[in-house]
This record gives structure tokens, C-alpha cells and sequence, in this order.
């Protein structure tokens, strides 16, 4: 081999520095994250002798003793139960209207140029910057109190992030199967439907089922603001001090959320076989 081929086999192939030197990157990334880690212990008022002091620890006890025994009459079980399926029903109907809005957005996201494609981009960053619980304080007032403006709430925020990571899915989708169409004289809707849809539907089903497993919490805490479901009732007896009811409602969120867990990771595996 050549002197030049030589040296540019070392260059190409050459190991990366040591991570305790100062030209390694990595290095460097992780000297910067332990100083922000420092400055926000330093920043923070973190009372920890006191959370940790006797009198605080008895508090506690005291206080957790009050949830035991939870409220298992019949009346209270089944307005839960019906708040649990007002949540579940919120969160897949918000689920469903932001999958549908986030192909929408997504497509001139991933395939307008220039300004077209920024201003459908910052669209989708304003979507999802605003919290769910802000989202459903703003549609309190034209929705009133319910289950009504949580859904919207959650279809809103969820839109933003679904139509992210859908553009981002569509750009990644290999472009030979579109190109082939387009060959034979294909238009951009057939394009799309017969070469990229395919490809990227497994993954848009993944993104919308992970979703849906989020705003199940979501949904149980925009109760808080009046829209309805667990987080309604959960909000009403912690009020009032009704600490075996809470925990009642407490219970029934942990089970809702196991279960749509369960079944979201079952359909994802089913999808990715």
C-alpha cells in the first residue's frame, strides 16, 4: 500500500481519544451536564433535613393511614367506574381526532419547500408547547365544564406532537418505491398512498398508540380544571378531605393505566411482528 493510501486508511479508521482527554467530545458533554446537575442542587432550595426529620416521617404515616380502607360501596365503585370510562373514552376519542390532524399537518410538513414547510413546522412546535391542562383551562370558557373540553384539549396538544413525529417518519421513508411510481407517471396522492403509507404505517400506529398511553394521565388530570372523568372526582374528594374515596379513584386510575399499557404494548408488538 501506498504511503497516501496509508495515511488516509489511518485517518479513516482512526480510534477516538481517550474519554479523560481533553479532544474528546464526550468528555466535554458530560463535564457540561455534571456542571448544570450542580447548579441546579445549588439553585434549588432543597429542604431535605426537614423531609427527612421525624416529625415529618409521622406526618406522613398519618396521613397515608387515612386512605386505608377505601371506599368499595356499591354507588361510590360505579360512579368510578363510570368517571374511569369518561376518561378512557376522552383520551381515545382525543387520540383519534390528533392522529388524523397529525397526518394532515405532517404531509405539507415533510413535503412542502421552504417557508411552507417552516411555517407548518412552527404550527406543530405551538400545538405542542402549550400544556394539555392550559389547552383545557382556554376551552373551559367556550366548551364549558365536561368531558367536552378535555377531549378537545387532548386532541389539540397530541396533534402538535403526532404530526412531529409523523412529518419525521415520512421524511426517513426510503424514496425508491415513490420514485418507481413516479416513473410509470403516478400522481403525489397515489405516491403516497401505494409507496409511502405503507412503509411508514407501522410506525405512524406505534406513535399514535404510545400517545394514547400519555394522555390516559393526561385525561385523568384535567379533571382538575373541570373536564370530567377520574380527575374530576379525584379533585372533588381530595378537596374535601375524603381521603377513602380519594383513594378509591386513586386505585381506579392505576388500573385504567395498566390496562391501556398493556394493551398498547401488546398491539405495538403485534404491529412490529
Amino acid at each position: 500500500m501506498s504511503a497516501p493510501r496509508a495515511q488516509a486508511a489511518n485517518r479513516r479508521y482512526r480510534l477516538p481519544p481517550p474519554l479523560f482527554d481533553a479532544r474528546s467530545r464526550a468528555a466535554w458533554l458530560v463535564a457540561g451536564v455534571l456542571a448544570l446537575i450542580v447548579a441546579s442542587f445549588a439553585s434549588l432550595d432543597l429542604k431535605l433535613a426537614s423531609f427527612l426529620s421525624a416529625e415529618s416521617t409521622a406526618s406522613m404515616k398519618r396521613f397515608l393511614g387515612e386512605f386505608v380502607p377505601p371506599d368499595l360501596s356499591a354507588g361510590f365503585v360505579s360512579k368510578v367506574a363510570l368517571g374511569a370510562w369518561e376518561t378512557l373514552a376522552m383520551s381515545a376519542v382525543g387520540t383519534l381526532l390528533a392522529a388524523g390532524a397529525g397526518v394532515a399537518m405532517a404531509l405539507p410538513a415533510s413535503r412542502l419547500p421552504g417557508a411552507a414547510r417552516g411555517g407548518m413546522r412552527l404550527m406543530l412546535n405551538a400545538l405542542r408547547s402549550v400544556p394539555e391542562l392550559v389547552w383545557a383551562s382556554m376551552l373551559l370558557i367556550s366548551a364549558g365544564l365536561g368531558p367536552f373540553a378535555g377531549t378537545l384539549a387532548l386532541a389539540i396538544h397530541t396533534s402538535g406532537v403526532l404530526g412531529r413525529l409523523f412529518a419525521e417518519a415520512i421524511e426517513n421513508a426510503p424514496p425508491g418505491p415513490g420514485a418507481a411510481l413516479r416513473t410509470q407517471g403516478a400522481g403525489t396522492l397515489r405516491v403516497f398512498l401505494y409507496a409511502t403509507l405503507p412503509q411508514v404505517l407501522p410506525q405512524l400506529m406505534s406513535y399514535t398508540l404510545y400517545r394514547w398511553e400519555n394522555n390516559i394521565r393526561a385525561a385523568a388530570v384535567l379533571g382538575v380544571v373541570g373536564a370530567g372523568g377520574l380527575g374530576q372526582l379525584l379533585y372533588y374528594h381530595m378537596g374535601l378531605f375524603q381521603m377513602d374515596k380519594t383513594a378509591t379513584v386513586l386505585a381506579a386510575m392505576l388500573a385504567l393505566v395498566a390496562v391501556v399499557d398493556g394493551v398498547s404494548f401488546g398491539l405495538r408488538r403485534w404491529l412490529t411482528r
